[in-house]
């Protein structure tokens, strides 16, 4: 009760009330040191001290923020740094969490049970399907749903750890770029105008490419590996293969129903929270799917559970990390934003030729590679808004710039574990069941030999 009239407080003092938005102009880039800590944190504890990171990973992240928070609450008041963290938990870090939440719970209670043999053909195939399935119902939502079953069919297999990178490649990354549902960067352009079927037209060449050079690179590496092993271990006689929990599958269409509602449903209603507007559709969402969750806990089974090993280690791992990611990334996008005026200028810049025209292939680039370290979709944002905010524009003679924007926000996501939402949860499921995945920097190698020289082919034949 103490902490609800203190909050009620909160928003009855005007001095609080403040916009939510920081004057990336007047930052310094010193306040993206905490940001880059915690990203360092993730690729250099788990290599130099692993159990200190497996057992502290909150409390190393916590850290990080408080050394944020404090200093950016004594430069510039209790008011400035209430709403930042305001705008970072409601606008940012609890819709995705809430969405990431709902996915996972629903496609934890899906079980593929039988005899899986993880032969290339099947895992190609099964990524192929995974490919499809993201434009549909969004990276996330295929991820969660077909990494246990890969998993289990690779789980007696010696050489499976490049069956998840290209799992974190195809179906949580380059999949979802046919449609808005797809990937978070391009249901962002979706709210800001741009027609649904813009992208499927836009964008189907360049996914389709990718797609199949990569399934191509999986099948012959996954062969080799599969040679070499040899024969599998004596197992069992063949199980038919079964499905359970169908009960979910109504459940992860009310998902995809109720996202594509705050899209489509716009009654003009929000709601002001230190600065921080909170649409009525947005809540509504929200609810919804904490709703579809609850359902699907109550009516799937234990022994299907069970089946999948579902836990929640692995949501309370993203959850501890996103939430020091969403704050201290708040300065960093500011600057961005901030363009000409800001300490990154230099990178604002590159990506508008002599005469002021969009200079497009920077644009692949810039927004790629910024959106592999920033998250994609405020990065797919901040480009948006630069090259003119106006989607009737892009969608007409900018349309290749958005192009550019939107394969770089969406392709380039696979680089790193936290360029998409879903990639930092498939590693960590794949952990759980005992896959030893590359540290940071060593899933960077993995993605830089393989997708670096595809979006080169794919920068020079588009852009």
């Amino acid at each position: 009760m103490n902490r609800l009239l203190c909050c009620l407080a909160l928003l009855a003092m005007p001095a609080l009330a403040q916009a939510a938005t920081l004057d990336g102009a007047s930052l310094s880039l010193a306040w993206g040191l905490p940001f880059a800590g915690i990203l360092l944190s993730i690729a250099l504890f788990p290599i130099v001290a692993p159990g200190i990171w497996h057992h502290h990973f909150g409390k190393i992240t916590a850290a990080w923020t408080a050394l944020f928070l404090l200093p950016f609450a004594a430069g510039f008041g209790a008011g400035s740094t209430a709403a930042l963290v305001v705008h970072a938990l409601l606008a940012e870090f609890i819709p995705f969490l809430v969405l990431l939440f709902a996915l996972y719970t629903v496609s934890g209670g899906i079980l593929v049970w039988g005899t899986l043999r993880g032969s290339p053909a099947l895992n190609t195939g099964l990524l192929a399907l995974g490919a499809l399935l993201a434009s549909i119902m969004g990276t996330t939502g295929a991820a969660m749903l077909l990494i246990r079953p890969i998993l289990k069919a690779n789980a007696r297999r010696r050489h499976n750890v490049h069956v998840v990178v290209f799992f974190i490649f195809l179906v949580a990354n380059i999949g979802g770029g046919l449609t808005p549902l797809g990937d978070p960067p391009l249901f962002l352009g979706f709210l800001k105008g741009v027609d649904f079927f813009w992208t499927l037209r836009a964008m189907a060449l360049p996914v389709l490419l990718l797609v199949a050079v990569l399934l191509a690179l999986f099948y012959a590496l996954d062969s080799y590996y599969f040679r070499k092993e040899g024969p599998l271990p004596h197992e069992q006689a063949p199980e038919a293969l079964k499905l359970y929990g169908l009960r979910n599958v109504p459940l992860l269409l009310a998902i995809i129903g109720a996202v594509l509602l705050s899209g489509f449903w716009q009654p003009g209603v929000s709601f002001d929270i230190l600065g921080t507007p909170l649409a009525l559709q947005n809540l509504v969402r929200d609810v919804l799917l904490l709703l579809i969750a609850a359902i699907s806990l109550r009516i799937t089974p234990r022994q299907v559970r069970a089946g999948n090993e579902f836990n929640w280690a692995p949501m309370l791992e993203v959850g501890k990390l996103f939430a020091g990611i969403f704050v201290t990334i708040a300065p960093v996008i500011a600057i961005l934003q901030a363009g000409a005026h800001g300490q990154l200028a230099p990178l604002v810049q590159l990506v508008s030729a002599a005469d002021g025209a969009p200079a497009n292939g920077m644009y692949f680039w810039m927004t790629g590679l910024l959106s592999a370290f920033l998250d994609n979709a405020p990065t797919y944002l901040v480009f948006f808004n630069l090259a003119s905010g106006d989607a009737a524009q892009l969608m007409g003679p900018l349309a290749h710039t958005l192009l550019a924007i939107s394969c770089g926000a969406v392709f380039m996501g696979a680089l790193s574990y936290i360029g998409n939402a879903p990639n930092f949860m498939v590693k960590a499921i794949a952990e759980q069941r005992g896959i030893a995945m590359p540290g940071f920097f060593g899933y960077l190698l993995w993605s830089g030999a393989i997708l670096l020289p595809l979006f080169l082919l794919l920068g020079w034949v588009f852009f």
